[in-house]
């Protein structure tokens, strides 16, 4: 996580779709890029479903149907997969739910399930405020506020404490609650805190981590449930601890529990000696605990003045949700004192990137011409953009006319056709220089290592490169994004792409933390005028012999084809030491369109691992100049990692 003073909060003022009321005490999940919020109460309780779109900034109400569950305020609200269980919560004042619903996601469908009760005991009463974890296939439920009165005018609050897990059917459908015999000393009652569940990777069991709450008085104690042992404790924790709290979140990513927000003691008020708090008020101060070091940091504190509004205002009731390594947060209310009884709430949707994004995949070619290349890469979610790079400093490499070697340029052709049980076929580029051979001879591939210069910044995962920005005198990089100085690329000189010149490509995903690391590196050659172009439309089925290969002539000849040419990516040694670095063995050359590569090739076949497991093949097309681009394609193996055809 960046220092404190280093945090970019972004507030989202660019959407579109009906934005749901300003409210608190609702509840929200991820699936995917998708945020789903429920409930909560402003001027009424809530009860639509409302879907933000993080990638396209939409929001959305999808169009629900089934036992569709009343609104409620304060309940608990779990993913798991794609379905969503929604428990208990306030569904008008002074009148608590111990229902449960489940909601189908991928058909936007609502259930209303029947638990069995446990073995012995009663099942949960109705209550708000409680916690509802998931870990694997049960949720666990604790504590909360139950109303003791019969009478919904007349509120006798209850803290509770008790502890109860529910077991869930494999994809929809729940089997029913049991309450767990635990160990050592259960937390106090109290209503409004967050738990977790946390598991060490590679060791240790799953424990559930209860923080803050409300009982007559914020809390700020921190317990530990091992989920194995079903044993209470409370570690011993470093730094400092947030103040005491309810009403706050409590969002996971990797090792670390975020806390934002809630109420907390007015200033100046001593909790000890003010069990009943008189007054409260809001924060806006962010900490994590380092679940495997049990070390709290403060992120930003609750005197910390924010006078440019660069981060959320202070808030309680709001929610926070976590997709990939970023963290939404959305509306709430904000602190009023007691005595004058008013509250206002938030609208505004926030979110801050926890750590840089991770790499993403090799730059693939689309296509390339004399003098630019089109190439793409795989989105990395939660981005800003993307900044990319190529290499400029590259031995110059030409087709000699009477040269047999397979291609120096590949081109993506993005679809093939369909046949008739084709096998499945992805048909992209990783294209690097080769050197000569002779038919049936594995071919080489050159490496080398210089300076990098930016092609620019791209919103989206696709550029059109004909030009990149030229590195000033006595710099060996000029990006810096993010917390430092981004280049004014207006100041910069540009060079165009050269014909029949090599350039190694890489990119880098940017999000609020800076540059991610750089993808592994691809290298493509741009095309010689007078050279034909690739073959198109590629297809793969299988037949007796092993499996029928084919393809169309190229779109663009320039001249007569003289002849194709297929190669195999086969097993060697040197790939043992450098598995990306792939070895082609020409395994046709004629003048038909279509070639059979029989079992006995394939059984040599490598099976390429730098996304989908594959066997790759390249054909390419000569004319009177020599050979052209080649097509790449990758017959997909499922997981394999043997020889095709099994």
């Amino acid at each position: 996580m960046a220092a404190p003073s280093l945090l970019n909060w972004r507030r989202v003022s660019s959407f579109t779709g009906p934005v749901p009321r300003a409210r608190h005490g609702h509840r929200a999940v991820a699936i995917r890029e998708l945020m789903i919020i429920f409930g909560g109460g402003n001027e009424g309780i809530a009860d639509e479903l409302h879907v933000y779109n993080t990638v396209t900034n939409q929001w959305f109400l999808p169009a629900v149907r089934g036992d569709i569950p009343p609104g409620c305020a304060a309940h608990g609200f779990v993913c798991d997969g794609t379905r969503i269980l929604v428990f208990g919560g306030m569904v008008e004042y002074g009148r608590y739910s111990n229902e449960l619903y489940e909601l189908q996601a991928s058909r936007w469908l609502w259930r209303k399930v029947k638990p069995q009760p446990p073995p012995s005991g009663s099942p949960p009463c109705p209550r708000l405020g409680h916690s509802f974890s998931l870990y694997g296939n049960k949720c666990y439920l604790f504590g909360g506020l139950a109303n003791e009165s019969e009478d919904s005018n007349n509120n006798v609050p209850r803290y509770l404490n008790d502890f109860y897990e529910l077991e869930l059917q494999h994809g929809s459908g729940v089997v029913g609650w049991s309450i767990p015999a635990t160990k050592g000393i259960v937390p106090s009652p109290r209503e409004s805190h967050t738990a977790i569940i946390y598991c060490k990777k590679d060791s240790g069991s799953p424990k559930m981590y209860v923080f803050g709450g409300m009982c007559g008085a914020r809390l700020d104690d921190l317990w530990q449930l091992d989920l194995e042992t079903m044993s209470w404790s409370k570690p011993e924790t470093k730094g400092t601890v947030p103040l005491p709290r309810s009403l706050h979140t409590a969002s996971v990513i990797g090792n670390k529990m975020y806390i934002f927000g809630g109420w907390v003691p007015h200033k100046g008020e001593n909790p000890e000696n003010s069990p009943n708090d008189c007054e409260w008020r809001c924060t806006s101060s962010f900490s994590y605990l380092n679940l495997d070091t049990a070390e709290w940091t403060t992120l930003v504190s609750d005197s910390q003045e924010d006078k440019k509004n660069s981060r959320p205002r202070p808030r309680a009731g709001h929610c926070a949700v976590a997709v990939g390594t970023r963290l939404y947060f959305w509306s709430g209310r904000d602190g009023y004192k007691k005595a004058l009884n008013s509250q206002v709430c938030c609208k505004d949707l926030w979110y801050l990137d926890t750590e840089k994004p991770p790499a993403p995949s090799q730059v693939q070619l689309i296509k390339a011409t004399t003098n630019s290349f089109h190439v793409k890469w795989d989105e990395v979610p939660t981005v800003e953009g993307y900044l990319l790079q190529l290499n400029t400093d590259l031995p110059y490499q030409t087709a000699s006319p009477d040269s047999s070697a397979a291609p120096n340029t590949i081109v993506d052709e993005i679809c093939a056709r369909p046949a008739t049980k084709m096998s499945r076929v992805e048909v992209h580029a990783a294209a690097v220089p080769f050197s000569k051979e002779t038919p049936s001879n594995p071919v080489a591939i050159l490496k080398t290592e210089h300076q990098w210069c930016d092609v620019g910044i791209f919103k989206n995962n696709t550029a059109l490169v004909s030009q990149f920005y030229l590195l000033p005198k006595g710099k060996q990089s000029m990006s810096k994004v993010g917390n430092a100085d981004v280049p004014d690329y207006s100041l910069l000189k540009k060079q165009d792409l050269i014909p029949g010149t090599v350039y190694k490509f890489r990119v880098a995903a940017i999000n609020g933390c800076g540059i991610g690391p750089f993808s592994k590196i691809s290298e493509f050659k741009t095309c010689i005028p007078g050279f034909p172009g690739a073959p198109s439309t590629v297809r793969i089925s299988k037949n007796v012999e092993g499996i029928h290969l084919s393809w169309e002539p190229p779109t663009s000849p320039s001249g007569n084809i003289l002849e194709y040419s297929a190669y195999l990516a086969i097993r060697t040694a040197q790939m043992q030491d450098n598995p990306s670095q792939l070895v082609f063995m020409r395994i046709y050359c004629g003048l038909k369109t279509s070639c059979v590569v029989t079992s006995g090739q394939l059984a040599n076949a490598h099976i390429d691992y730098t996304s989908r497991p594959a066997v790759v093949f390249r054909i390419s097309a000569k004319n009177e100049k020599g050979y052209g681009p080649a097509t790449q394609v990758r017959w997909l193996q499922g997981n394999n990692k043997k020889a095709p055809l099994s």
